[in-house]
């Protein structure tokens, strides 16, 4: 299928590399309008160079609500409005067993992967209402419902963030905002080489080569954002079998 972004604004967090990067460089090659996001402006700002006019760079640290709802209203500010809100932003480290774990950094990724999906869900409410609609794509993983050694606060956050995606679909999807989660099985990004690195679960033992691109996920968060998306929102759609990438056009 042909898909067309012209006229549409997306904001995109974790943008800095990865998933995040490969999700602002295909909406913009669709003809949206990108607002990369990351807690350091220097990656970001030379993406957005790279993308050319319809990208800008903002810097923003996910876990306070101030930060996303100034680059909600720098999206609106630079290009009218909010269409597509992409929830990237994600950590997985330190990888580790619950009795071995620390309080505080366990504490650091419940912020990032949960209440920083929540806070740009919140901001981008009002944004999207007012141009009638929008689509919020929420990363998640097969980790939402495994329970991994090492993982659990990857599987407790992603569980979290699962549901998330249903209550928001249930509250907003008669207002015309549509809420899909993606769980794109592994993918050749940095959060790889940690996993790997830890030697701790069944994934961490798998070679590179089983790891799909970044450039795919981008792309199916392109295709979540079309009409082809919305029999799958209030779920999350996976890209690890081959029904799903064929329904995206990957195989």
């Amino acid at each position: 299928m042909t898909i067309d972004l012209s006229n549409k604004t997306a904001l995109i967090t974790g943008a800095g590399r990865g998933i995040g990067e490969a999700a602002a460089r295909k909406l913009a090659e669709y003809g949206a309008n990108v607002v990369l996001t990351a807690r350091s402006l220097k990656n970001v700002e030379q993406i957005a160079d790279e993308i050319g006019e319809k990208a800008i760079a903002v810097q923003c640290d996910v876990t306070s609500y101030q930060d996303i709802e100034n680059a909600v209203k720098a999206a609106q500010d630079q290009f009218g409005s909010l269409d597509i809100l992409v929830n990237n932003a994600g950590t997985i480290e330190p990888i580790s067993r619950l009795e071995t774990s620390d309080p505080k950094a366990w504490d650091q990724v419940v912020d990032v992967n949960i209440k920083g999906v929540y806070h740009g869900m919140r901001a981008a409410y009002s944004a999207m209402k007012s141009s009638g609609g929008g689509v919020i794509v929420n990363m998640s993983s097969g980790a939402a419902s495994s329970a991994l050694e090492g993982w659990s606060h990857y599987c407790a956050t992603k569980a979290a963030v699962l549901s998330l995606t249903r209550c928001a679909h249930n509250e907003w999807d008669e207002e015309g905002i549509h809420v899909v989660g993606l769980s794109p099985g592994t993918v050749a990004t940095d959060m790889q080489v940690a996993i790997k690195g830890s030697s701790i679960n069944p994934i961490s033992e798998l070679d590179w080569s089983n790891h799909i691109s970044p450039e795919w996920v981008g792309e199916t968060i392109a295709w979540l954002t079309t009409d082809a998306g919305r029999k799958y929102d209030g779920d999350d759609f996976s890209l690890k079998t081959d029904e799903g990438r064929r329904a995206v056009g990957l195989i």
